[in-house]
């Protein structure tokens, strides 16, 4: 039986952050909490985590090549690209995946990978895009979602607010809403009732 559960952190770079192109306002509250499970001495016993970034197609299909164009003068610059810097130590030991859809579930070597965990905690950025499409492929894939509702960041409260109430919509089954402190304290008393 399948033990751990594994933290996706979708696209948490620099392009999102507060001041730049595609800012996330919440980002940094985001980026907290994420440091906070990342650091947590559960992180690598309880659970495991895992990285994306997006990367512009290198041969774009259809309606991607009109994104390549219009998004050129912001991806073609490297440092927006890049994780954040708070990030960067933890690549050191969690893999980081490369897409360039929208949703995580479009890389191979994931959902490889997420066949050894029992569900997904989802965080990152941007909610009402990336994360959004990864928890939909996801669920379609039969994986259990849980989404970080303070460890994920969108570029208006307004879509932070539906994501959470979508994510909602299909609990219990499919997905679960809580905070990256509620997560760390079931996991508490998890702990001491095993014990």
């Amino acid at each position: 039986m399948k033990e751990k559960d594994l933290l996706l952190v979708v696209d948490m770079q620099n392009v999102y952050f507060p001041g730049q192109p595609w800012e996330c306002p919440s980002m940094p509250q985001a980026l907290d909490r994420i440091q906070m499970l990342l650091q947590s001495p559960a992180c690598g016993n309880r659970y495991d985590a895992a990285f994306t970034r997006h990367v512009p197609f290198r041969h774009p299909k259809g309606q991607w090549k009109l994104y390549n164009e219009k998004t050129s003068s912001i991806s073609s610059r490297r440092e927006f690209g890049q994780i954040l810097s708070p990030l960067q130590p933890f690549l050191d030991r969690w893999p980081c995946y490369e897409k360039s859809t929208y949703s995580a579930c479009s890389v191979p070597a994931l959902m490889e990978k997420l066949k050894e965990y029992r569900r997904v905690l989802l965080s990152g950025v941007v909610a009402e895009c990336c994360v959004l499409f990864t928890a939909a492929g996801l669920v379609d894939a039969g994986i259990q979602v849980v989404y970080l509702s303070d460890a994920a960041a969108g570029q208006e409260p307004e879509y932070e607010a539906l994501l959470c109430r979508l994510m909602r919509r299909y609990a219990p089954v499919h997905t679960l809403v809580m905070t990256a402190g509620d997560y760390l304290a079931c996991l508490k008393i998890q702990s001491t009732q095993s014990e």
